[in-house]
């Protein structure tokens, strides 16, 4: 892929991204919030491609934007949350939190700026060199080494489902 056309896609889905993010983090019904944060995933799933990472990206659709998605879905129409009520906030939030993140900000600006040469030779994209393909090495090592996590992380998904079932659920 070109330079010049892997740039202008991170830059398109960058900013649809960040875009959807705060689109998440302002809308105020739940299923409006779940469709942004598919957008997101989306996005995600496109830089993961223009990186070369073709299985990462693969996974973030079928797992993230996919399987994910549906059960959120599912836990909010079976919550039936309506319309988010707005509060101002507690005071210690603000007080913490924008001195915070402005705190953070300087420092990335910081980092960003005193690295600006080591940053500028990074290589975006191209690390597979040769026509193999990346699936074989992260499906060892997804099923062999890294099987306990994978397998818990679908445990606690299950629970997760039976938790939102037992709290939707009317007393007779």
């Amino acid at each position: 892929m070109p330079a010049a056309l892997q740039i202008a896609l991170f830059v398109i889905f960058g900013l649809l991204a960040v875009a959807a993010a705060v689109n998440l983090l302002l809308q105020r019904h739940p299923i409006n919030c779940a469709l942004s944060l598919v957008v997101v995933m989306m996005s995600l799933a496109v830089l993961y491609w223009s990186l070369g990472a073709e299985f990462l990206a693969a996974a973030q659709v079928i797992v993230y934007a996919g399987a994910i998605m549906v059960l959120f879905v599912f836990v909010v129409m079976l919550l039936n949350a309506g319309e988010e009520e707005r509060t101002h906030g507690s005071r210690i939030a603000y007080i913490a939190g924008i001195p915070g993140a402005a705190a953070l900000f300087c420092l990335l600006v910081f980092v960003f700026l005193s690295e600006r040469q080591h940053l500028g030779t990074t290589q975006i994209g191209g690390y597979l060199t040769n026509a193999t393909s990346n699936i074989r090495d992260i499906s060892h090592m997804l099923f062999t080494s890294l099987l306990l996590p994978f397998e818990v992380t679908s445990i606690l998904i299950l629970i997760a489902i039976l938790g939102a079932v037992v709290l939707a659920r009317k007393e007779l």
